[in-house]
């Protein structure tokens, strides 16, 4: 089939995409930059990983995909900066991994977990990933804007701890010893 048949949709649909994003935004400014999180762990994770806006030394090589697949391997980028895992799971984004942790190894199945990303529709995925944590076990479901029944049923899990929810996808940590905190980040 003709793609120029798809051009008048994609002219259609691109500035209601902007849009939407607009309004995500804007729905979570005053959740924004760490605003409102008493604790100090959880206010320095949001502040200087997820929303650390100060460039790093290899966002001028991963500069080649479109605007939500940087933005997320940017954040997928630090997050393994700062956790440094020796082991995770496979995935598209492991350029961005393995240039934030260069002696990261990557494997189809990990125990226990280290550090992983899986999409909110992969159900027996998670599962799987949330029976194999430990409290230093950092979990990213991504797509949570898609299924958010899905992502509170993640989240309310016994066996979660904090949970960050960035819209594009939502960060899971399993340190249960810790009061459980739900936070709406504006990323």
């Amino acid at each position: 089939m003709n793609n120029l048949a798809f051009r008048p949709l994609i002219c259609i649909f691109a500035p209601m995409n902007q849009f939407k994003r607009w309004v995500v935004w804007l729905s979570r400014i005053h959740r924004c930059r760490g605003f409102g999180i008493q604790s100090p762990t959880d206010y320095a994770f949001v502040r200087y990983v997820v929303n650390e806006h100060w460039p790093y030394y290899a966002y001028e090589v991963l500069t080649e995909d479109d605007w939500l697949t940087q933005k997320l391997g940017r954040l997928y980028f630090r997050l393994a900066n700062w956790r440094q895992p020796q082991t995770m799971l496979a995935d598209d984004y492991q350029k961005y991994w393995q240039a934030g942790c260069r002696n990261v190894r990557f494997a189809p199945a990990v125990e226990p977990v280290e550090l992983a990303r899986l999409a909110i529709e992969d159900e027996s995925g998670i599962e799987q990933a949330i029976q194999h944590t430990d409290e230093q076990s950092v979990l990213v479901v991504e797509g949570i804007f898609r299924n958010w029944g899905r992502w509170h049923q993640i989240a309310c899990d016994e066996r979660v701890g904090t949970t960050f929810d960035l819209y594009y996808c939502g960060i899971l940590f399993f340190d249960t010893k810790r009061y459980k905190h739900h936070y709406t980040i504006n990323f």
